[in-house]
C-alpha cells in the first residue's frame, strides 16, 4: 500500500465485539496515536462512527468504519484481513455537517454541530409551537407538533426517515425540513430546502411549552430560538468499500432493501 494510509489508529466502542476486534486488528496492523495517523479505523455501530467524526471534526482525517454493531448503515464490513488493500481501494464521501446556534430562555448561546440532523423536541406533555423562518422570511407562522428536524443528506435515512421525512442522495444540493408528529397544519409533510439556506426556528409560548434542541449528541435545554445552516468550511472524510459506497446505500434504502 501506498503511504497514504501507512499509520492507521483504531476507535473501538466499549462492546465485547468491538472490543475483541480491536484487539485482533491492533496486533496484526499496529496502533498509532490518532494525532500522527493517516486514517481513522471505527470499529463498532452507526453511533461510533458519528462519534468519531465528531472528535476528529477539523482534523480533515478520513474515517473507514467496520461494523461491530446493530445496523451499521454507516459502516463497512467486518473483516480482519486485508484491511490495507480495503483501505487503498476504498471511495470517499465527503459531507459538510450542519452548524447550529441555539438560544435558551436566559439568554445563554450554545453552539454544535451535527452530522445527521438538528431537532427541536417538546419537553413536556404538550406539543410545541414553533415559528419556521427561511432566509429571514416567515415560512410558517405557527407548527404545533412533537417537533421538527433539519437533516443533511446522510442524515436523511435516520431519524428523518422514521419520522416519514425524504430520502436525499448524498450528492443533493438539498436539505429536508421535516415535522415530528405534525398536528398543525395537519397535512404539512415538511419540505426540501437548497442547502444554503439558513432555517431559523422560534419557540412560540416556551415557558409553557418547554423545547430542546438536539444536534446529534448535544442537547440543549429549553431553548428560545435556534438557527441552523450548513457548514462549508468543514469537511468530513467517510471511506466504503467499492459497491457499498453512502451513495449506494442511501439509493437501496429508497428501493427498501
Amino acid at each position: 500500500m501506498t503511504e497514504q494510509f501507512g499509520a492507521i489508529s483504531f476507535v473501538a466502542s466499549e462492546t465485547p465485539e468491538a472490543q475483541a476486534a480491536l484487539a485482533k486488528l491492533v496486533e496484526r496492523y499496529g496502533n498509532a496515536p490518532p494525532a500522527s495517523a493517516d486514517i481513522i479505523v471505527a470499529l463498532g455501530g452507526d453511533g461510533l462512527m458519528l462519534q468519531t467524526l465528531h472528535r476528529f471534526l477539523g482534523t480533515g482525517k478520513p474515517i473507514y468504519g467496520m461494523n461491530r454493531g446493530s445496523v451499521g448503515f454507516l459502516m463497512n464490513e467486518f473483516k480482519e484481513r486485508g484491511l490495507r488493500k480495503r483501505l487503498e481501494a476504498a471511495e470517499r464521501s465527503v459531507v459538510h455537517p450542519l452548524s447550529m446556534e441555539a438560544v435558551d430562555r436566559s439568554g445563554n448561546i450554545v453552539k454544535a454541530k451535527a452530522i445527521n440532523e438538528v431537532s427541536l423536541l417538546r419537553r413536556s406533555y404538550q406539543a410545541t409551537k414553533l415559528r419556521i423562518s427561511v432566509d429571514g422570511q416567515v415560512r410558517l407562522t405557527e407548527l404545533i407538533a412533537d417537533g421538527v428536524l433539519l437533516a443533511t443528506p446522510a442524515g436523511s435515512t435516520a431519524y428523518n426517515l422514521s419520522a416519514n421525512g425524504p430520502i436525499l442522495p448524498l450528492d443533493a444540493p438539498l436539505l429536508a425540513l421535516t415535522p415530528i408528529s405534525a398536528f398543525r397544519p395537519r397535512r404539512w409533510r415538511g419540505a426540501l430546502l437548497p442547502d444554503h439556506a439558513k432555517v431559523s426556528i422560534e419557540v412560540l409560548e416556551a415557558d409553557k411549552r418547554p423545547v430542546s434542541a438536539v444536534a446529534d449528541h448535544t442537547q440543549i435545554d429549553e431553548v428560545s430560538a435556534v438557527s441552523i445552516e450548513i457548514d462549508r468550511n468543514v469537511d468530513l472524510v467517510m471511506l466504503h468499500d467499492p459497491g457499498h459506497s453512502l451513495d449506494e446505500r442511501i439509493l437501496r434504502e429508497q428501493f427498501g432493501y
